[in-house]
């Protein structure tokens, strides 16, 4: 859950007292700075403190370790919703979805992805939470595309798609280093997630198409 943004001063903390929300932020801010410049071994609470001006108190108060403010700094950036399937065909829809994905990843920054990414492998704890975030995010990012379009789905393509569509992207981005332009989106969707999402009865499916 991130960082409410409803008010400018102040919310209840667990405990009943007023907390800052502009404290808040800057100590979600810091944190990814640092995430990016630093890596999560060297990344620290004290460090953090520093950034943001808050008490290293301060922020115990709120996250337990290291782990839970990444992982708290990462899911107050999360993207914003992905939209709700509108198309005629799930060809549309899947476009739609995929577009919608690839500016969403190609919008973070590599260096903080690969901070986290490095990070889960060293720490359990911070692996568990980024977990926890990403099925959050493949329900949300599925939940439509399953009900509006559920007739034309083969079955288990919507964790398939959660799973296949953002590892080709970040491939591209982070490992090929090229841009996932509306070409690249457009062959992802027809030579890669139609064949594997869509049943045979689909008129996007490959074999409908041959006959």
């Amino acid at each position: 859950m991130g960082i409410s943004k409803s008010g400018d001063t102040t919310r209840p903390s667990p405990t009943g007292r007023p907390r800052d929300s502009g404290r808040d932020l800057a100590i979600l801010d810091a944190t990814l700075a640092l995430l990016t410049e630093v890596g999560y071994d060297q990344l620290s609470m004290e460090a953090v403190a520093g950034r943001s001006g808050a008490a290293k108190t301060t922020i115990y108060r709120r996250y337990s370790d290291k782990a839970a403010l990444v992982a708290a700094a990462v899911e107050h950036r999360s993207p914003a919703k992905p939209p709700r399937p509108k198309g005629k065909s799930l060809r549309e829809d899947v476009h739609a979805l995929t577009a919608w994905l690839a500016r969403s990843i190609s919008e973070q920054d590599v260096g903080l992805l690969g901070a986290l990414f490095t990070g889960m492998r060293s720490d359990p704890r911070l692996a568990e939470a980024m977990r926890r975030i990403l099925r959050q995010d493949q329900t949300a990012m599925t939940d439509g595309l399953v009900h509006h379009a559920a007739c034309r789905l083969a079955p288990g393509a919507a964790p398939l798609f959660a799973e296949v569509a953002p590892a080709v992207i970040l491939h591209r981005v982070v490992v090929v280093g090229e841009p996932c332009d509306a070409a690249f989106v457009a062959h992802l969707v027809d030579d890669v997630l139609l064949p594997l999402l869509s049943t045979p009865a689909d008129p996007n499916h490959p074999h409908t198409q041959e006959t």
